[in-house]
Parts: C-alpha cells; structure tokens; sequence
C-alpha cells in the first residue's frame, strides 16, 4: 500500500506551507520517525518525519512551492520494488523522480495532525530509538557533525524527546556556542527602552514590482484582519524613566536588557491587575494560569513574529534577559517552538528605537490587551515645588479589548505600572 506525505498543519492558523527543502531524496532510504522534509509553517521551519518505513518514491511539491494544509507533498513505497508503482500513481503534473526500481504501494504521511514541537509529528522518538538504535537529529546537526568528524551515537541530544540540534555538536566539539543576538541597545549615554530591535534593511525591490507575500506575512494579514471584529479602545500614559534609566545603565554590564525589565516591570503589574491578562471567549473571561508576555520582533524577510517570555512575573531579570536573547536568535532563524511564539497572554511592541512618541497597537487574536511604547526623551516638566526642569519621559499606549477590559481597568493599570517604574523600579531585580 502507497502512503502519502501530507502538508501538516504546525499551527492552528496554518492554512498552507511551504517547502524549505527536502531531506531525503527520490529513492533514498526512510525509516520511520526520520526527518523527510523541512517545512516553513506561519512563523517557523519545522521537521516533518515519516511515519513509515520505506522509500521516498517521489516528490509531488517541490523545495520553494507551496501546498494547502492536508495535500499530499510526497509518496513513499514501502520497498524498491513499489517504487515505480508509486511514482505511475503520482499526478501526471508532478516532478520527474530519479530512477529507482519497480513499482508497489506505499506512502508516506508525514502527519496531519498540529505540531506542537520542532519535529510536526505523532509521537517523535528519543535520539536513538530503543528498537532500532536509531540517531534522530535535526538536518543542521547532521551536516555539522559531518563536517567536524563527530559520530552522532557519542551525542546525547538536548532538544524534544532527545533529539540532538546543532548546539550539541558544537558542545562536543568544544566550541562555545555563537551567542544569540540581542536586540541593539542605543547608543546615548542614557538608554531609551527597547522592546524589539529593528529590522533588518529591506531587500531591494523594482520599481513598479508586485512581491509575492511569503507564509508569515501571510499569517499576519490573517491575524490583523481577524482583529477588526473585536471593538477595542486605547488609553495612553506618560512615564518618567529616570530612574528606570539609572537601573538600567546599571544593570545592562551585568547582561540585563532593556526589554527584560519592561517585560518583567509589565509581568509584575499584570498580578495586580490579572482583568488585563485576561481574554475573552464564547463562554465567558478567560483567565490564564499563567503571566507570559510577548514582544513584538521583526523579521529580515519581512513580518513579525512575536516570542513569548512564559512565567515573567516568576523569574528573575537575569534569568528573563538570558532567555529574551535566546528567543530573539532562535526567531530570526525561525527556530522556535510554537508555543515559544504562540502562548502569549499580553503582548508589548515598540517603535521607540525609530524616535516614535506615541502609537496605536492593534490587539492580537486571542489576547485582551497590548501595549505600545514610544521613545523616552528628554522633556521640560513643572516640579513640584513650581519650578521648571528636565525629566526624561515615555508615552504608553494600551489597546484593550472592550468586551473583556473597561476604561478603569485600564487606567488603574497603567498608573500601577508607571508608579513601579518611577517610585519602586529596583524591586524588579529582587
């Protein structure tokens, strides 16, 4: 029996993805829990892994086309001797596989049920299968391994279910891993808060050109205009960030980014105020269990993605900054975890780095509120004992969802939050 390798839905958003590029080749050898072929979900490159043993007969979407969610992307024979079978069964339309043998049936399905793990699949196995003894590792490890001349059956695997990643090779070969990169931080002598940092320069395009959108900004068209139906309002506040500022010139040798302590000065707020980390749902307000803000991050070939610091208010800035560094890497390389990105309950984005004042944000599927930050600048302020003199301060603007969040609700939050960046900012390292 032929079985088929389907586009897999990797998000719940996901309607279509598309290849990056295949792993396997027409006729190579495939066991079952081995990565195929590595596809571009909304906002990640995902392995996608066979449930079967057999033969890659022959490959019906290519590396750079897409295909819905659910279409077959490749058939696999389950011997050499089906694999003409297999490839006569193929659409006539369908790429011309190189010649391995006879025919028979089998397919392969490399999954259609939602991934919620680098490898989109059923129960991914360990790095070596108790059965077979068999190595699982992503395709970057492998080709890194084969050019440092490590045997990956020395290699115990640090990602899901024990899968090694490149970052195990470069430990055994006794290199430090490149650190990830960090969002830039400015360069005056006293800091304007950063949430994300700025893009990358664009890809020069043609005058006149109609550029295709790729998978995320796709997925973000589809986000944006779900939003339309939510009625929201906006509420903005003007902070003083001297003495956030101070903290910060602090604590940034020491690796703290500016992000870290927003995310954590926003986390620590939200547990006064759980109304604005809530959403709403058909069947009432949903409350999460947990604090897990996301910050907005563009991405060099255009879109946003938004990472997800999970269990803000719980972990110390240090530790917060690590991970935020860590994320911001993996994302540009579109290396997360779906729940790495997906799992947000209150969102943060800024343009302040651009010198904007003051913004709009539009609210994200799924949350209740998100807050916008424009730039911190210095500005002329009355005392107050009457006179004049410099502070330096930064407008906030919050997007809430009016089914959910009333207009005290959140105004009570962010006089919480400038109060805490203001008054009691070094708590935030405590």
């Amino acid at each position: 029996m032929i079985h088929d390798i389907f586009m897999p839905a990797l998000s719940s958003t996901m309607t279509e993805g598309k290849i990056v590029s295949w792993v396997k080749s027409p006729g190579d050898k495939v066991a079952k829990g081995e990565t195929v072929v590595v596809v571009e979900s909304d906002k990640a490159d995902m392995d996608v892994e066979s449930f079967y043993d057999g033969y890659l007969a022959t490959i019906l979407v290519e590396a750079g086309q897409e295909a819905p969610v659910g279409d077959a992307i490749a058939l696999i024979a389950e011997t050499q001797e089906e694999i003409a079978q297999a490839q006569q069964k193929a659409p006539s339309n369908s790429p011309k596989s190189p010649e391995p043998a006879p025919p028979q049936k089998q397919e392969v399905t490399a999954s259609s049920a939602p991934a919620t793990t680098a490898t989109a699949t059923v129960s991914a196995p360990p790095s070596t299968n108790g059965k077979s003894n068999r190595i699982v590792a992503s395709p970057r490890a492998k080709k890194l391994a084969k050019q440092l001349g490590i045997a990956l059956n020395t290699i115990e695997g640090s990602g899901p279910y024990g899968r090694i990643v490149a970052e195990d090779i470069e430990k055994a070969a006794g290199k430090t891993p490149t650190p990830p990169a960090i969002p830039s931080q400015p360069t005056s002598p006293i800091p304007t808060p950063q949430v994300a940092a700025a893009p990358p320069t664009p890809t020069p395009v043609t005058a006149g050109e109609t550029v295709p959108l790729n998978t995320l900004q796709k997925a973000v068209v589809q986000n944006m205009v779900a939003t339309l139906q939510v009625p929201t309002f906006h509420v903005g506040y003007t902070i003083t960030t001297d003495e956030l500022d101070k903290l910060y010139k602090k604590l940034k040798p020491k690796g703290v980014t500016m992000t870290a302590l927003l995310a954590k000065a926003v986390a620590v707020t939200l547990q006064k105020h759980p109304i604005v980390n809530a959403n709403y749902s058909d069947q009432g307000i949903r409350y999460p269990q947990s604090i897990n803000i996301a910050i907005a991050v563009a991405m060099p070939d255009g879109g946003l993605i938004t990472p997800v610091l999970r269990n803000a208010d719980n972990i110390d800035i240090y530790s917060l900054s690590r991970t935020w560094k860590d994320l911001v890497d993996r994302a540009r390389s579109k290396q997360l975890q779906p729940e790495e990105y997906n799992s947000g309950t209150f969102t943060l984005s800024n343009l302040g780095m651009f010198g904007v004042d003051r913004f709009d944000a539009i609210l994200p599927p799924g949350q209740g509120s998100i807050l916008a930050i424009g730039a911190s600048s210095p500005q002329v302020v009355a005392t107050a004992d009457g006179l004049f003199g410099v502070k330096r301060q930064m407008a906030v603007n919050i997007t809430c969802d009016h089914r959910v969040i009333y207009g005290s609700h959140a105004a009570a939050f962010l006089q919480e939050f400038a109060n805490l960046l203001e008054t009691d900012v070094q708590s935030l390292t405590m």
